[in-house]
């Protein structure tokens, strides 16, 4: 199991982030009055109420994009580099957007994982006068930000924008993202070639990155449904349901009806994306 002591410091930097960037942001907006600035939320003098939703003026979120809207999927050496955009409004136009994932219970004190940028700025795009679209970059890596099993599942997207007079507004749960352990599925169908009628044994196995050893284990007590597209037809049809062993290893069988090819797929959970094996096409003679 890989040592879990820095989660303690990575909860304090995480809140000493959300507690000085936003106001970075507003103090260094074109137009941003220094009283604006004293009364912000966002000071080591009053932690508590920074950590918490907060807004300033009319400046508004209207949207968050989290890795295109797809499931950030890890396994267990590659880092993950995704981005995350923010779109607000304010009638002055929109100075920075900024964004970061972090899981746990609360943003104050309870946080047990962290997804930060680089950067204490968004880069921005302007739709029009009043909107703007602003991207960070974030970096799922097996070796660090998701560092062990218990970080699968959903996470929380903080999201804040400042306004060009100075207005601002933060979210520490604007929407939710999900990260999950990359899937692996296999199938193999013998024997081959098999006469018409007879049996075939349809076997494979459903494997998943485990983060707390860096390598790949079996999905155990899971349905996978086992699919065949015979010759020359468009599409996979579900024969049956099979679930996955102690070790994440499946096996049926089947009669031999035609050619064809086999496959199993999986749909997927909370924390585990969908996958679906390389079909293996089998000769009945």
């Amino acid at each position: 199991m890989r040592t879990r002591a820095t989660v303690a410091a990575l909860s304090g930097a995480l809140a000493l982030s959300a507690l000085t960037v936003p106001a970075a942001q507003a103090v260094n907006a074109p137009g941003a009055r220094a009283a604006k600035a004293q009364l912000s939320p966002f000071t080591a003098t009053s932690p508590a109420k920074a950590m918490a939703d907060d807004a300033q003026g009319d400046t508004k979120i209207t949207n968050v994009t989290v890795n295109g809207g797809k499931d950030i999927v890890v396994g267990t050496s590659l880092k993950k580099t995704y981005t995350v955009s923010v779109t607000a409004t304010d009638p002055a136009g929109i100075y920075d957007g900024y964004a970061f994932l972090w899981h746990g219970t609360d943003l104050k004190d309870g946080v047990d994982g962290a997804m930060t940028p680089a950067v204490d700025h968004g880069t921005c795009k302007t739709v029009n006068a009043t909107t703007a679209t602003c991207s960070v970059t974030l970096v799922a890596d097996p070796k660090s930000t998701v560092y062990g099993n218990i970080l699968a599942g959903r996470w929380h997207v903080f999201a804040s924008a400042v306004g060009k007079d100075g207005d601002y507004v933060t979210k520490d749960t604007y929407k939710s993202s999900w990260v999950k352990r990359a899937s692996r599925l296999t199938t193999n169908a013998s024997p081959e070639p098999v006469a018409k009628g007879k049996t075939v044994t349809v076997t494979g196995a459903l494997t998943r990155a485990n983060w707390d050893t860096d390598t790949y284990a079996g999905y155990t007590q899971q349905s996978v449904q086992l699919q065949f597209r015979k010759t020359g037809a468009s599409s996979y049809s579900t024969v049956k349901t099979v679930t996955s062993d102690s070790h994440g290893n499946l096996k049926t069988t089947v009669k031999a009806t035609a050619d064809g090819t086999w496959r199993y797929t999986f749909a997927g959970t909370s924390t585990t994306p969908s996958v679906t094996s390389t079909g293996d096409f089998l000769d009945v003679k």
